[in-house]
């Protein structure tokens, strides 16, 4: 076989990298010698993602995912990210001279998770944030109290926009009956929820019922209940570039995937807090927050910690399945 032949036959593990609502946006096709990146617009977020930034990040992700695996294998493979939005087509990945090198095999990729429940108290230790910076990561610290309420206002903008609930809607799985629940989108249980809680929620952002609830205050109702989350003594971390082009923001993928794999493979979780940056009015706070010159913006904020319960596996459409 070919070694694009190689490469296709480990796309299970490829598919392991993370994306915004789990819409796993991902699409390979092979060519002669190559084997090229695209994403499907389906599975794009153009209301809660209207700059591409969680979309680009996460083709990064996958770019960074698909060079560990192939390394995994012994197969010399490096990557070219250039981005075609006619084409869709963010990267592609070509012969290289040596197999890539990384310090992450491809069991750290498959034992990845992100936590959503509780942490278990404390900052992050100053050795770890060392060890993420040398992966290339502008990384800031932001004590998690700090930011319960710009947490509270981004999900009260969230669940108040009609269009970005549609998405959320089309893209939560709160029940095991749903028929995608093994393949795609957020589960109650990755995103530790009771059947009370995930019950809920799918009645207040239900299509017949959120019209009423949006107009009674639930968004308000629903922001109150995540407080929680940043009650505690810990970290949350934010990722800085200083350019925002896509293949800019595809390389800072690249660069987010590296620094979620080393905090796995210390024992710590993360949990994405990107209502953050996709409320223009606490993006442009934190930024503030963070003393951020003209030049650089923040491209992903996340909490990390050792999870207080096993997170779950999210799911992951099957390769013989796209």
């Amino acid at each position: 076989m070919s070694w694009v032949e190689d490469f296709r036959a480990l796309e299970d593990d490829c598919r392991r990298a993370p994306s915004a609502h789990n819409t796993q946006p991902w699409v390979l096709r092979s060519a002669a010698d190559a084997v090229d990146v695209h994403w499907d617009p389906a599975r794009a977020l153009p209301d809660s993602d209207p700059t591409r930034r969680d979309l680009f990040l996460s083709l990064g992700s996958f770019v960074e995912t698909c060079l560990i695996v192939a390394a995994g294998a012994g197969l010399p493979v490096r990557a070219e990210v250039a981005v075609d939005r006619a084409a869709l087509r963010a990267a592609r990945l070509v012969p290289a001279a040596a197999v890539y090198e990384t310090p992450f095999p491809p069991a750290s990729v498959r034992q990845r998770r992100c936590a959503r429940g509780g942490y278990a108290p404390g900052p992050l230790d100053p050795a770890v944030l060392a060890a993420l910076t040398a992966l290339g990561a502008d990384l800031r610290q932001v004590p998690a109290r700090s930011l319960v309420g710009p947490l509270a206002a981004a999900d009260r903008w969230m669940f108040g926009t009609p269009e970005v609930v549609a998405e959320l809607r089309e893209w939560m799985r709160l029940s095991p009956r749903h028929p995608r629940y093994h393949l795609d989108g957020l589960t109650d249980r990755a995103m530790a929820m009771s059947r009370v809680e995930a019950a809920g929620l799918a009645t207040m952002i239900g299509p017949r019922a959120y019209p009423v609830t949006r107009r009674l205050g639930g968004p308000a109702l629903l922001a109150a209940a995540s407080k929680g989350l940043l009650r505690y003594e810990g970290t949350v971390l934010v990722l800085v570039g200083s350019a925002v082009t896509p293949e800019a923001v595809v390389e800072q993928g690249r660069t987010l995937m590296r620094v979620w794999l080393a905090l796995s493979e210390r024992g710590l979780a993360v949990h994405p807090l990107s209502q953050l940056l996709d409320c223009a009015a606490t993006s442009a706070q934190l930024a503030a927050r963070l003393g951020l010159a003209p030049d650089e913006s923040p491209l992903a904020v996340f909490r990390t910690g050792r999870p207080l319960q096993e997170p779950v596996r999210s799911a992951r459409i099957p390769a013989s399945q796209v």
